[in-house]
């Protein structure tokens, strides 16, 4: 066990500290590896164990300090462009054929799409407008 540099012991934590990475997709884990190599460099270029002790800690600790707000920042953002289905929720429609609880016809962005009322009790009636507020397969929830 002597003959072994301690900057290969530093480069085998590092790569332990990256098995638990990819395996609970946990970023903490992958600064903590850098720090590791960090310390690897501090060691190969003769540093003592103080010294890459620190190197491992200061690294990861400022890796953390810094990384880790910026990515809850990202992560908490929603996305700008909205598409798809999620798109059309809250778009207003014109009624082309009565609707009501059971069905009928609107023109959604330009489409003619199968929509139904919210409420059940309700009915719209042609060139009534309308707000869309959630779509079911090809069907246009109104309101």
């Amino acid at each position: 066990m002597n003959d072994i540099d301690a900057w290969v012991w530093w480069l085998v934590a590092a790569a332990a500290l990256g098995i638990p990475l990819v395996v609970t997709a946990m970023p903490e884990f992958g600064m903590f590896a850098v720090g590791a190599v960090a310390a690897a460099v501090a060691s190969g270029f003769g540093a003592g164990v103080v010294v890459q002790v620190l190197a491992f800690v200061v690294v990861s600790v400022a890796l953390i300090a810094v990384v880790r707000p910026i990515a809850a920042r990202h992560r908490d953002q929603r996305p700008e462009l909205v598409t798809g289905v999620e798109a059309l929720k809250g778009r207003q429609a014109v009624v082309l054929e009565r609707v009501d609880g059971s069905g009928g016809r609107i023109k959604l962005a330009g489409e003619i799409w199968s929509a139904r009322a919210l409420d059940n009790g309700r009915a719209y009636e042609p060139g009534q407008e309308v707000d869309v507020v959630d779509i079911e397969g090809a069907t246009a929830i109104i309101l």
